[in-house]
C-alpha cells in the first residue's frame, strides 16, 4: 500500500491506495478549524493580518499530521504502507534554525510533534499563498535582476506577492535577527516531508518553481535571483530534486508512535497544483485541464521552459516530466454568480437548453467578464464592458448576457493561454460548474476541442498517492487510467462550424480589451460604444 497526503489551506487529507488494484482503501481528513480550534484559524489561517499579511501557524500543521496518522491507525494497519508522498499548499514557507535536523532525529514518540519542533522555528508563523503584503519586495527583486521580463524568463513567473522569494525578502528586511538565525528555508511540502523522513528534505522541481528563485531551464537555484532576494540565502536553501526521488525511510517516531513499518520509505513532496494535475489524470502535452471554481484555472503540460511574455501565467515543474504551465483567472464563479444575481436568474439560465436558444448569437456580442479586479489580465480593467446589439448593451436580453459572459470568460482564457503552444487536442473540465452541459459546451466551442468531465474529489491527495506509487516503481500512466475517474456526464464535442466565428470573436475580444485599458475613468457596468 502507498499513502498520499495533502496539506491544504483548510485541512489535511490522507488517501491509502492499493496500487496493484488501483483502488483507494482508506481516507481520513483533519479540518484545521473544526479539529484544532485552539489555533483560532477556522479557515486555516490567522485572521486580521495587517497590510495584506496572511499567515498560518506551522504548529497547527504538525498537530494535524499527528492527528491524521492516529485516525488512519484506528481504521487501517499502517504497517502495510511501503511508500509515502504528499503535496502542500504552494508558496507557503517555514523558517527553521540549525537545530532542526537534530530535533527531527531525536523525536520522542511519547510526545507530540508541535512541542518538540516549535523551538526550531525562527519565524513563528508562516506566510501562505493568500498573502499580498510584499508588493515593494516584488519590485525590488525585479529591479535587481533587470525587470519583470528577465525575472519571468529565468524563473517562469514575474515577481508575485504570494511567491516565496518576496516573502523571504520581507522577513529579512523586517526581522534581521530572525533571518540570521534561520538555517533551513522550507516550503510547506518539504517541511512535512522533512518531519516524516527525520531529516531536512529537498524541495521538488514543481514546488520550487513557485518561489521566483529557480532557474527554470536548469532546474537549479538561480544565483542571481537568490542574491537579489536576501544576503546569504543560498546556504539556507535545500537542494532541488525531481518529484519521484525517494529521500529515505521514515523516522522511528512514526514507527513507534503510529505503527508504521520501519521499512516504509518517503518520497519527495510537491505543491498542490502539480499534485492536482497528476490526480486529475493529466500529464502529457496536448491536453489541458480547466478547473471552474471561485477562480478559474487552466493547466497545460509543455515540453520546454516557455514563459508568458505578458507575465500573467506561471510555469512549474511537471511531476510527470517536463513543465506545467498555469493560468489563473480571478473572475470565475464570482462573475457567473454576479451576473446571475444582477438579473435575478437561476442556474437554469446557464444550462444547455437555455444557451441553445441564443446559438444564433454565438460570438456576436462581446463582454469583458470582469466584475472585480482581475489577475489575467492584471489590474482593474473596468468591466463588465459590453459591446454588441442594442438589446444586449441595454441589458434588455439577460439570455444574451449569459452567453456573452461565458464566451468572454473562455475567450479571455484562450487568448491568454496562447503562449503555452499548440491548441488543445482535448480539455479535461473539473470543478463545480463543469457538470453543467451548457458551460461545458461553450468551452468546447470556444476552444474547438472535445471536453471530458472529471470527478476529482481530493485531486491533490490522489495525485500524491499516485506519485507515491510511481516512486515505488508502478506505472504512473496506467494508474491514472485506473484511478482518475472521467466521463461525469457526456463527452462534449465542439461545433466545428463555429470555428471561424470564435476565431473572429477572439480578434475582436483582444481589440476590445486593448481599447478598454486605454479608457480612463471606466467604471464597472459601463458599456463601450458599439
Amino acid at each position: 500500500m502507498v499513502l498520499g497526503l495533502d496539506v491544504s489551506t483548510q485541512s489535511i487529507t490522507a488517501l491509502v491506495m492499493d496500487p496493484e488494484r488501483g483502488s483507494i482503501v482508506d481516507r481520513e481528513s483533519v479540518s484545521f478549524g473544526a479539529d484544532l480550534p485552539q489555533y483560532q484559524a477556522p479557515h486555516g489561517f490567522i485572521a486580521g493580518g495587517a497590510a495584506g499579511e496572511v499567515h498560518a501557524d506551522p504548529r497547527m500543521w504538525l498537530d494535524a499530521l499527528d492527528l491524521i496518522f492516529a485516525r488512519l491507525g484506528r481504521s487501517f494497519d499502517l504497517s502495510q504502507v511501503t511508500m509515502i508522498a504528499g503535496s502542500g499548499q504552494q508558496h507557503g514557507s517555514v523558517y527553521l534554525d540549525a537545530d532542526f535536523e537534530a530535533r527531527l532525529a531525536s523525536l520522542d514518540p511519547a510526545a507530540g510533534l508541535a512541542a518538540q519542533i516549535a523551538p526550531s522555528l525562527t519565524r513563528r508563523t508562516s506566510p501562505i499563498w493568500m498573502d499580498t503584503s510584499t508588493t515593494a519586495e516584488c519590485r525590488e527583486i525585479a529591479a535587481a535582476v533587470g525587470g519583470d521580463d528577465e525575472l519571468c524568463r529565468r524563473s517562469g513567473s514575474v515577481a508575485v506577492e504570494r511567491f516565496t522569494g518576496p516573502q523571504i525578502r520581507r522577513f529579512w528586511k523586517g526581522d534581521g535577527a530572525g533571518y540570521a538565525a534561520t538555517r533551513h528555508m522550507h516550503l510547506v511540502s518539504s517541511f512535512i516531508a522533512s518531519v516524516l523522513a527525520g531529516r531536512s528534505a529537498p524541495i521538488d522541481f514543481g514546488d520550487a518553481a513557485g518561489m521566483n528563485l529557480l532557474d527554470l531551464a536548469a532546474f537549479e537555484w538561480d544565483p542571481r535571483l537568490v542574491d537579489a532576494t536576501a544576503p546569504g540565502l543560498m546556504e539556507k536553501m535545500p537542494p532541488v530534486m525531481p518529484t519521484a526521488t525517494v529521500i529515505g525511510v521514515i523516522s522511528p517516531y512514526w514507527v513507534e508512535r503510529h505503527g508504521c513499518s520501519a521499512a516504509c520509505r518517503c518520497a519527495m513532496f510537491t505543491g498542490d497544483n502539480p499534485a492536482s494535475w497528476i490526480g486529475m489524470g493529466a500529464g502529457r502535452p496536448g491536453e489541458r485541464v480547466i478547473s471552474l471554481g471561485t477562480s478559474d484555472t487552466l493547466f497545460a503540460a509543455i515540453d520546454e521552459p516557455r514563459t508568458d511574455p505578458q507575465g500573467f501565467g506561471h510555469v512549474f515543474g511537471n511531476p510527470a516530466g517536463g513543465y506545467l504551465s498555469l493560468l489563473c483567472v480571478r473572475n470565475g464563479s464570482l462573475a457567473r454568480e454576479a451576473l446571475r444575481d444582477r438579473h435575478e436568474l437561476d442556474w437554469q439560465a446557464f444550462d444547455r437548453e437555455a444557451l441553445d436558444r441564443t446559438r444564433d448569437a454565438a460570438g456576436a456580442n462581446l463582454m469583458l467578464p470582469f466584475f472585480g479586479p482581475e489577475i489575467t489580465p492584471r489590474g482593474d480593467v473596468g468591466g463588465p464592458i459590453l459591446r454588441g446589439s442594442a438589446a444586449f448593451e441595454s441589458g434588455g436580453r439577460p439570455d444574451l448576457e449569459v452567453r456573452a459572459l461565458l464566451e468572454g470568460q473562455f475567450l479571455n482564457m484562450r487568448l491568454h493561454a496562447q503562449w503555452m503552444g499548440p491548441a488543445a487536442e482535448r480539455i479535461l473540465l473539473t470543478g463545480g460548474a463543469s457538470a453543467n452541459d451548457g458551460i461545458a459546451g461553450i468551452v468546447a466551442d470556444v476552444f474547438q476541442a472535445p471536453v471530458e468531465r472529471l470527478e476529482t474529489g481530493d485531486s491533490a491527495a490522489l495525485g500524491a498517492a499516485l506519485l507515491a506509487a510511481a516512486a515505488a516503481g508502478h506505472d504512473l500512466g496506467g494508474l491514472q487510467a485506473k484511478c482518475c475517474r472521467r466521463d461525469v456526464g457526456p463527452r462534449i464535442e465542439p461545433d466545428r462550424s463555429l470555428a471561424p466565428v470564435y476565431d473572429d470573436a477572439l480578434v475582436r475580444f483582444r481589440r476590445l480589451l486593448e481599447e478598454t485599458r486605454d479608457m480612463p475613468g471606466k467604471t464597472a457596468g459601463q458599456s463601450a460604444a458599439g
